[in-house]
């Protein structure tokens, strides 16, 4: 992992529509999503999702497989847990960021 591989994943998050398409497929899990349940639960057209999809898919944060007539997109969980890593791979020094109250907090 790499700043450059980073900003990329990052910048493709940083757009509303892509935020919500991404949170969509991390919700979907292994089993993934196709593109007409997207646009049906976002209300936007074919065109605009190809893009949204197009772009984090080159982020590397989506992937795509067809099964038979379909195209079935997935949240890349292996690379996102990977830019997580990154951005905290230095988090407090080495020591404990969290005190035990924030600890003991559970969403």
């Amino acid at each position: 992992m790499n700043n450059t591989t980073v900003v990329k994943a990052l910048t493709a998050l940083a757009q509303t529509s892509r935020l919500e398409v991404f949170k969509m497929l991390v919700v979907a899990g292994h089993d993934g999503i196709t593109p007409s349940e997207i646009a049906g639960a976002m209300g936007v057209p074919a065109n605009t999702l190809s893009f949204h999809l197009k772009e984090l898919m080159h982020a590397e944060l989506v992937s795509q497989e067809r099964i038979g007539r379909h195209l079935v997109y997935r949240a890349q969980f292996e690379h996102m847990n990977a830019v997580l890593a990154y951005l905290t791979q230095n988090c407090c020094q080495g020591k404990p960021c969290l005190d035990e109250a924030a600890v003991a907090y559970k969403c």
